[in-house]
């Protein structure tokens, strides 16, 4: 099996697609980022000798850079392996369309499957830009609101820890 050819024409097949319909531009990146990572561990002799491969990834790099253009740098294709094994490694549910190339790069740092689950609900549920997912990420958002397993919305007791509690004559208010 010649790998290069496989990943360059995987990469082929997605300029194609990305050029007929906008729409499932999206998902297409996604379904052929993971595919190329795939190709690339199997290039690399699997997964647990894929990072002492980074040789070939260069290789491949410059190939495609010269024969597709820019855009398949050594970084991008690191990235594209990266995915893959997060991808395997969290078993994740189906690709979700709603989730870009750079929602799912913010996501690679992170090991806690709950975790991921609950970011990727909350960016489908609001529609979160990436740099909104960074922000919570960074925020620690997760750890913070005392997320439950079932995906609950957060309910208003968890979010403000000390209410300021006014009494007055006939009734206690809380500010």
């Amino acid at each position: 099996m010649n790998y290069y050819n496989e990943i360059k024409n995987t990469l082929i097949k997605n300029e194609a697609y990305k050029k007929v319909k906008d729409y499932s531009k999206n998902k297409s990146d996604l379904n052929s980022y993971f595919e190329v990572g795939r190709l690339l561990i199997e290039a690399q002799g699997g997964e647990a000798r894929a990072k002492y491969g980074n040789k070939l990834i260069k290789e491949y790099s410059e190939k495609l850079a010269k024969e597709l253009g820019k855009g398949y740098s050594t970084r991008s294709l690191k990235y594209m392996r990266k995915f893959y094994i997060f991808q395997k490694r969290h078993a994740m549910r189906a690709l979700s369309e709603k989730l870009s190339w750079n929602h799912y790069k913010q996501l690679f740092n992170l090991d806690n499957i709950n975790e991921i689950n609950y970011y990727i609900y909350i960016t489908e549920k609001e529609n979160l830009s990436y740099r909104d997912l960074s922000k919570r990420i960074k925020s620690k958002e997760y750890e913070r609101i005392g997320y439950k397993e079932e995906l609950q919305k957060p309910k208003v007791n968890t979010l403000i820890k000390n209410p300021i509690i006014i009494k007055t004559k006939n009734k206690a208010m809380i500010i």
